[in-house]
């Protein structure tokens, strides 16, 4: 589908932006290029490519799900205001 400098002023004036004669032949020229692009990229056959997640095959480093530090809930407890069964009581906020 060619655009023309009517589609482009037409376009222009829908978007309310003045574009001068100039202006117009450089905006049809890249959207002439932009459109050319789009049809080189339809012409590709890409029915068989598996849809990726990223570009490159790449892998993340993983650790082991080990506990590594000791368990402190007394002593953190310990300065709260409230504690009940091991949960920190707060004030009721909303009646």
């Amino acid at each position: 589908m060619p655009l023309s400098l009517d589609d482009v002023k037409r376009v222009a004036d829908l978007a309310r932006i003045e574009v001068g004669e100039e202006q117009a032949h450089a905006v049809l020229a890249q959207l002439a290029g932009v459109f050319d692009l789009i049809q080189e990229m339809q012409a590709v056959e890409a029915a068989a490519v598996e849809p990726l997640s990223h570009a490159q095959d790449v892998m993340l480093r993983l650790r082991p799900d080990a506990v590594t530090e000791a368990d402190q809930r007394q002593l953190f407890q310990s300065v709260a205001p409230s504690v009940e069964a091991g949960l920190y009581l707060v004030p009721r906020v909303i009646e």
